[in-house]
């Protein structure tokens, strides 16, 4: 078949998030030219937007540390926390994940990456035997006026500024006014975010680091072109292989040669599409993604035979609404003086569990009794008084939020019932038993407060437990909570190298994917804390080696 090629490369990676520009990076690595394509105007993914932390077990900060870790242990956690999906996180995808993400890690730090530790974060399942406390690693601070033009295409939260904080240090900034260490580190973030500013430095951290650390490599190494505003129309294929891609650029329709290969690291479809209504329980309303996961480079994988799997599951988690903009919330609904109930005032889950859990609960519950979409977090004037709740300081509750029903403000539990639509009597109940619990230190009904896990969003100063304290100083408070996302995590389903597989367990050659255009390896669930961009950079990182590998190019 002769093709009019508008160019030609050895690669072609589509994505302009962690895992399609670790990719680019390897395959630059081993020699093979490489083009970068993104639908959008700007670049990062969802990958930006996020916390920036990868979950690599047994990685080198752990071993310089002094932190014990194995493969054999990670293994045995993984076994015993993902359930049984099928093929995506099959013990030979997991094997390969373990092995080479640390591997991965020092790859890139050779390169000139930096890493630094988040020790005190521990695994989401702390009680399962092989779970660890520092596992998560992530860039350090990153100066994004190194990266010239493409510093002001690097996407950014809306409203987000940028502040010189570590995935790490989060725990700590809701504690601002209520221990030493949280204050302290509070100001040495904001001192050190004056300080680059003053110096004439931007300060990228946590997701924006991630991606940024990698996009720097990639241009200051290999001067790798990236192509945004481009988004993938087609796969192009030759005698069952992929040899190049239908691209759209400055809106026309050209053909790239991908003489070696092809990477799809373009994100899910959490953004809504086809794929959202035809396999997922709620719609895109509240998810964190990003713009661009709509799933193009899935369907264009799924059009030349990829198989898909897991397309039910996403990176779930409780969201809220503030100034019309979604927040994943994490910290929030963990702090002692606040409980989750749904519309007929009963809580069904431990509100300090793994995000992941907590948002499954959510559909769960809706799916089951109904009256759960949305639920109300209560809070006590104690806990507004104390407590960041997301971007509004201690006890600063702006009056637009209370006029507009965002927050709800009530003098009783029962004016706060009727305000809400709640049913009263049940609320009473569930509070009353609630404050019974914070009483003992124990939850009798989730088990709040007794792991590790949950114990790190809680409040040190509060005893028994870090995680409960009785709701009973006036006024009381409500928010909304939705089942959000961080993005979806089914898609092609690949084998241990990251090649796409058929239905029929066959392998589509020249065909790579890595990242949520993938089904996931983690299965159903989130075992750590980076347990997204972990697999996504690493199954990048494996794909293009064997590439290489198979084209005699390996270095």
């Amino acid at each position: 078949m002769t093709n009019n090629w508008h160019s030609t490369y050895d690669v072609v990676v589509v994505g302009t998030g962690a895992s399609a520009l670790s990719g680019a990076i390897t395959a630059e690595y081993n020699g093979m030219k490489t083009l970068v394509i993104e639908k959008l105007d700007k670049w990062g993914g969802s990958s930006a937007y996020s916390g920036g932390g990868l979950w690599i077990p047994n990685n080198f900060l752990m071993q310089e540390n002094g932190y014990l870790d194995s493969t054999e242990e990670a293994l045995q956690y993984m076994e015993a926390v993902i359930e049984d999906v099928g093929p995506a996180s099959s013990r030979v995808r997991k094997e390969a994940y373990l092995k080479y993400a640390p591997e991965m890690a020092l790859f890139l730090k050779d390169l000139g990456f930096q890493w630094v530790q988040a020790p005190f974060y521990a695994d989401y399942y702390p009680l399962v035997p092989g779970a660890k406390n520092g596992r998560c690693i992530e860039g350090d601070f990153f100066n994004g006026k190194k990266l010239g033009k493409l510093r002001k295409s690097l996407t950014s939260i809306p409203g987000m500024p940028d502040v010189a904080i570590h995935c790490g240090d989060a725990y700590l900034l809701p504690l601002v006014t209520q221990t030493w260490k949280g204050f302290k580190r509070t100001i040495k973030i904001f001192g050190k975010t004056i300080a680059w500013t003053l110096t004439g430095r931007q300060p990228l951290a946590i997701g924006k680091s991630l991606v940024g650390q990698l996009m720097y490599i990639l241009q200051t190494k290999y001067s790798t072109p990236v192509w945004l505003e481009s988004p993938l129309k087609e796969i192009i294929m030759e005698d069952g292989r992929a040899v190049g891609i239908v691209v759209e650029k400055e809106g026309t329709s050209v053909k790239v040669q991908a003489k070696k290969g092809v990477l799809l690291g373009a994100g899910g479809f959490a953004q809504g599409g086809e794929y959202r209504r035809k396999y997922q329980p709620i719609g895109s309303d509240w998810t964190s993604a990003s713009p661009g996961n709509t799933g193009d480079a899935i369907q264009a994988g799924e059009r030349v035979g990829g198989a898909l799997a897991m397309m039910e599951e996403a990176w779930w988690g409780g969201a809220y609404i503030l100034d019309g903009k979604i927040t994943f919330s994490v910290h929030e609904r963990s702090f002692p003086g606040c409980m989750l109930v749904d519309h007929s005032g009963f809580r069904y889950v431990n509100e300090s569990c793994s995000y992941v859990d907590f948002g499954r609960a959510m559909l769960d519950r809706e799916a089951e009794v109904g009256g759960a979409i949305p639920s109300w977090l209560i809070m006590d004037g104690k806990y507004r008084k104390k407590y960041l709740f997301g971007m509004l300081p201690p006890g600063m509750t702006p009056k637009k939020y209370l006029k507009d029903g965002t927050i709800i403000k009530a003098k009783s539990i029962e004016e706060l019932a009727e305000k809400c639509g709640i049913h009263k009597e049940n609320l009473q109940n569930t509070v009353k038993r609630f404050n019974s619990f914070a009483y003992q230190g124990i939850d009798d009904d989730f088990g709040r407060g007794t792991s590790i896990y949950d114990r790190y969003y809680g409040d040190p100063g509060v005893f028994p437990n870090n995680n409960l304290a009785p709701i009973q100083n006036a006024p009381f408070y409500a928010i909304k909570f939705y089942p959000g996302d961080l993005g979806t995590k089914g898609g092609l389903l690949t084998d241990e190298y990251g090649r796409v597989l058929r239905e029929d367990g066959s392998v589509i050659k020249g065909l790579y994917a890595s990242g949520n255009n993938t089904a996931s390896v983690m299965g159903k669930t989130y075992p750590g804390a980076g347990s997204t961009l972990g697999p996504a950079c690493t199954f990048s990182y494996i794909g293009m080696n064997h590439l290489a590998e198979e084209n005699n190019e390996i270095k």
